[in-house]
């Protein structure tokens, strides 16, 4: 019950603080464990809900359910279009590293 009371005081700090488009998931770890239970599925679940987050009882032991986790995370990510790498009056907003340094320069420290 501890770590369930932590994780809900962390999901209402990134509820506070970050975006509002946040993706948050509730892993309950340790599903391996059935006989130690601490939290109930039901209770862990309704929290999650209750939230808009996405729950999942995981065992990092066994792997259950920790990749399908990090999908559902993924898909729910907002979809982003790649931006332009040219801003307002053509001027780039990144650096292109495969540019050549212009020739003649970069003598300064040879003597």
């Amino acid at each position: 019950q501890e770590t369930f009371a932590r994780a809900r005081g962390w999901v209402k700090e990134l509820q506070r603080q970050a975006s509002p488009s946040i993706v948050i998931a509730l892993a309950g770890n340790k599903a391996d464990l059935a006989s130690k239970r601490m939290v109930e599925y039901e209770e862990a679940q309704a929290y999650a809900d209750d939230n808009s987050l996405l729950f999942m009882e995981t065992s990092a032991k066994t792997a259950m359910n920790v990749n399908d986790l990090f999908l559902a995370i993924a898909k729910k990510l907002p979809k982003t279009e790649p931006q332009s790498t040219s801003g307002a009056g053509g001027r780039g907003r990144g650096v292109d590293l495969s540019e050549q340094s212009p020739q003649g320069r970069g003598q300064c420290c040879t003597n």
